[in-house]
């Protein structure tokens, strides 16, 4: 029994100890016929030749902020004195329309615009007309005022002759201290109006020349 029982033993080592049996493995593929190209990509630095030695860095601008506004400049005016401002505003004679000569006087003229009775830049006026009938010996200068603040009216008032140059003109030069202190006004219009006579009374009139001249008491 015991040599059976090593037999069996001796066998089943036998067994165990036999070579693995190997298993085929399958035939490497032939190799194609069909040519492999290998492309080699080469990588060539360019090294510019003009680049500056040091390139700046970008600066950051500063943010932007909101500008103040602004007024705008005052206007400026040239202060003229006033002599200049006088000359300016009667630079030559101011010429009167013919058709307030009614047919009887043209070439109505005046020096000035405004007259005072204190101030030496315009303290007189002077006054011209030509009458175009020969019958017209003789021409007074009638005036009244008007004030400018209310719009009372005051009378007419007859200042005189005026100068004849035997030509038909006749002339008259008027001061603010002249004319009737019962109707001066500090403020107002000085109408006027030329009336011309013969031996025998008055032949022919202008129309009333208003609100064409200032009368003030002091300079303007």
């Amino acid at each position: 029994m015991k040599r059976i029982l090593i037999v069996f033993l001796a066998l089943l080592l036998a067994a165990c100890g036999a070579a693995p049996t190997v298993q085929p493995t399958a035939a490497p593929p032939e190799p194609s016929q069909t040519p492999i190209v290998v492309v080699e990509t080469v990588l060539v630095t360019v090294v510019p030749t003009n680049v500056p030695a040091e390139i700046p860095s970008a600066t950051p601008l500063p943010p932007p902020t909101e500008a103040p506004a602004t007024q705008p400049p005052a206007e400026t005016t040239q202060s003229v004195p006033p002599t200049e401002a006088a000359q300016a505003a009667n630079a030559g004679p101011v010429s009167i329309d013919d058709k307030l000569g009614a047919g009887w006087f043209v070439s109505m003229t005046r020096d000035r615009n405004d007259f005072s009775l204190r101030c030496q830049l315009n303290k007189q006026i002077t006054f011209t007309t030509k009458a175009t009938s020969p019958d017209i010996t003789q021409v007074d200068f009638w005036y009244r005022f008007e004030d400018r603040s209310n719009g009372a009216i005051f009378e007419w008032v007859n200042a005189g002759k005026m100068i004849p140059d035997n030509q038909g003109n006749f002339t008259i030069v008027l001061s603010g201290d002249q004319v009737s202190p019962n109707f001066r006004k500090p403020n107002s219009w000085f109408d006027y109006q030329f009336i011309g006579y013969n031996s025998t009374g008055v032949i022919g009139r202008s129309e009333k020349i208003e609100k064409q001249v200032t009368y003030t008491f002091d300079c303007p």
